[in-house]
């Protein structure tokens, strides 16, 4: 027996239990006495007051029969959510990872080099020199996944090096990439680490 066979089987087995045999088989079996032949003996001292319905089997029956038809429907729906906001949100938590690991590794940086004061500008040289701590220890401390969604040391690099409270006379070419060349090395070196 396949199990598309057993499972058929089983399936219309509980239909039959949660549509025909619950809710319908009470009533039937009240309407059954109640509608005794004229030769049947009468049932013995039935008080009005004293009928009960069994309504709440029948409740309890349709409850369990919608549950069982909304169940997938609500599945259903819920994965169409998570696929819909899925993407998003895990682009916004990465976000918020990688600018974790940059202030964090900047944190360490200030604390590591000499000269360098938080909340004070930095000059050329102590500002390069951060830049290369922070994105060493980034390096050494995050996930690879992490390093490659920040976009590689050099993504962190020019992450530190816009959030450093940097002199006028800093730029890209005299703070940055000397950051770089102590940090990633040279030349071939420093394409292979970026790929990490």
């Amino acid at each position: 027996m396949t199990s598309t066979v057993v499972f058929a089987r089983s399936f219309a087995r509980t239909m039959a239990r949660v549509f025909l045999i619950r809710p319908v088989l009470p009533p039937l079996l009240l309407l059954g006495c109640c509608c005794a032949p004229a030769h049947a003996t009468p049932l013995p001292g039935i008080d009005a007051a004293a009928l009960v319905l069994p309504w709440g089997d029948a409740v309890v029956a349709l409850v369990q029969g919608l549950s069982a038809l909304l169940m997938p429907v609500l599945v259903a729906a819920f994965a169409a959510a998570l696929a819909r906001f899925g993407g998003p949100l895990r682009l916004l938590v990465t976000d918020a990872l990688v600018e974790r690991l940059v202030r964090n590794a900047t944190d360490y940086a200030l604390n590591a080099v000499a000269g360098a004061v938080q909340g004070r500008r930095l000059t050329v040289s102590v500002g390069s020199a951060v830049i290369a701590r922070a994105v060493q220890r980034a390096l050494d401390q995050a996930p690879a996944w992490l390093i490659r969604a920040a976009g590689g040391g050099e993504g962190v690099a020019e992450k530190v090096f816009r959030s450093l409270p940097l002199e006028a006379a800093a730029t890209a070419g005299n703070t940055l990439e000397p950051a770089l060349d102590r940090a990633l090395g040279q030349g071939p070196a420093r394409g292979t680490r970026k790929a990490v």
